[in-house]
């Protein structure tokens, strides 16, 4: 009960001390609005970069391996695997065939090249040579029109379906179904526009900037070296839980294809959306950890503000510390005193950052990046706020606690 009481008392002279100051506190206060600003907006771009980079590989799918010459992340000696012999598409057929139905492969070619319709041309497109099952392996489906048909890849037809970039870029709002575009001097027919993925992050691949095409046509069209050119096979798992399983069972097939001995390594590489993901929380992790050290800095300056005011507090109303003392307040009183008094201007300055900080997310959210104020970094905004209001009072408050109250009494 007692205890109840003194927190009372000192949260209300606090309060007072606060109200009689306005301005020192507003001043005191804005250096905590400026850092807890930062510290959110650093959080906040953190999470709009992870959502924009998920949606950018949505199409990856969560449940497809991709088997292709290298992987898609480099570590150790990359002429290791500059120097593995090329994926043909006579392996992809013969693994098709090693896996007995169990997924469904897709083998596909690329290149860049410049798309032309009419006037526009579209420079260093990339153009996927592919089968009829890409919609099925990929989550991705035509906006518009159609994917091709099996029939259309058996007699290497001069259809295309564009990407989302391409059809805007090309076509503006004029439909593009069943219109003629050139990739580089060849003709093809328009039969689909998929739909937007959104544009590339980190230098990654803009899906939406690809044409689609049989592979056969490709082949036949923009060659394949000879036989030596190099495909990617992507493969979709019977069901996401049975995606480790199902790894070991492609790689298996994969060395059988590749005449590959017990005792020798595997010269190809499975790639799957969680490499991705991995690489990705590595480096967002050290770019979010280096944001946040430097961001810290204007909460340790608005820290040490909000000390030195303390301390100004402490020693102006020294001789109110004396008489409190003196007709019985406790040390903790006193200490409790001072600690909500820098608590509450950091707390008010915490509160006026999130507000300010929700503000900038719409804003970003608008112009820049998919970007969202979570529950989670509002706690941790207010828990901040708390933290450095009792880090930067706790010396000021001890110091006032500890005052001899004769010695108090006797300050002038």
């Amino acid at each position: 009960m007692r205890i109840g009481l003194e927190i009372s008392e000192s949260f209300n002279i606090a309060k007072s001390a606060i109200v009689a100051n306005k301005g020192r506190g507003t001043l005191t206060a804005l250096g905590i609005v400026i850092g807890v600003v930062a510290v959110i907006t650093t959080m906040t771009a953190a999470n709009g970069l992870k959502n924009t980079f998920q949606e950018s590989f949505s199409s990856v799918g969560t449940d497809v391996l991709y088997v292709s010459r290298t992987p898609w992340v480099h570590m150790g000696n990359f002429m290791e695997f500059r120097n593995r012999k090329n994926i043909s598409l006579e392996n992809t057929q013969h693994l098709s065939e090693a896996l007995q139905g169990r997924g469904v492969v897709n083998p596909g070619i690329n290149s860049e090249v410049s798309v032309k319709f009419g006037s526009e041309t579209l420079e260093n497109v990339t153009v996927l040579g592919t089968t009829d099952k890409q919609i099925v392996v990929s989550s991705i489906t035509p906006e518009l029109g159609r994917f091709f048909m099996p029939f259309e890849v058996d007699s290497k037809k001069n259809v295309a379906v564009i990407g989302f970039a391409v059809a805007e870029a090309l076509f503006g709002t004029v439909s593009p179904l069943d219109k003629k575009i050139k990739l580089g001097r060849y003709t093809f027919r328009v039969i689909g526009v998929m739909e937007e993925q959104g544009g590339s992050s980190f230098g990654g691949p803009n899906f939406d900037r690809r044409v689609y095409v049989p592979i056969t046509t490709y082949i036949k069209t923009f060659g394949d070296r000879g036989g030596r050119a190099n495909f990617d096979v992507a493969i979709k798992a019977p069901s996401e839980d049975e995606l480790a399983d199902f790894e070991y069972e492609v790689i298996g097939a994969m060395r059988k294809v590749r005449n590959l001995g017990p005792t020798e390594e595997n010269d190809f590489a499975i790639n799957k959306l969680d490499t991705l993901m991995g690489a990705y929380n590595n480096t967002m992790g050290v770019v979010l950890l280096i944001g946040l050290l430097i961001t810290s800095i204007s909460l340790f300056v608005g820290g040490v503000g909000v000390m030195n005011i303390m301390f100004v507090s402490v020693t102006e109303r020294t001789r109110e510390i004396g008489i409190r003392k003196a007709i019985g307040a406790r040390r903790r009183s006193i200490l409790m005193q001072f600690l909500f008094e820098s608590t509450v201007i950091c707390l008010i300055g915490g509160v006026i950052g999130i507000a300010l900080a929700a503000g900038l997310t719409v804003l970003i959210d608008a112009v820049l990046m998919p970007a969202s104020l979570s529950p989670a970094i509002l706690i941790t905004a207010v828990v901040i706020s708390i933290l450095v209001g009792v880090l930067s009072g706790i010396v000021p408050a001890w110091r006032g606690a500890r005052l001899d109250p004769i010695e108090a009494l006797r300050y002038e």
